[in-house]
């Protein structure tokens, strides 16, 4: 199964994450949910790298099964309300893969 942490500050803002585990919902390269869950949280930190122009603590499992990002602390305050726009999006859509594939995925 695969678990998502996601860490938020006093205001509810998300400081980090940490992902970890496998889905096991298929055969090893036909796994939806995994793929699905790596994609939506890859394509979340691709993406406040490149529009946030920032480079947060990235931590993975060299097997995979592992992925934790913390935001850097001196951000502007534009630049942090994009990226907790990102994470924010980030968390909706793995919502979504939970909400159908339960069994397979837990959001704490």
């Amino acid at each position: 199964m695969i678990q998502v942490r996601v860490y938020r500050n006093e205001m509810q803002d998300i400081q980090s994450f940490e992902i970890t585990g496998h889905a096991e919902s298929g055969p090893y390269g036909h796994d939806l949910v995994c793929a699905g869950v790596s994609a939506v949280s890859f394509g979340a930190v691709n993406a406040i790298i490149k529009l946030c122009h920032i480079e947060p603590a990235i931590e993975q499992g060299g097997e995979g099964g592992y992925l934790k990002v913390q935001l850097p602390l001196n951000m502007s305050q534009e630049v942090y309300t994009k990226a907790q726009h990102l994470l924010e999006g980030m968390v909706v859509a793995l919502e979504t893969i939970e909400r159908d594939y339960g069994q397979y995925i837990k959001i704490q």
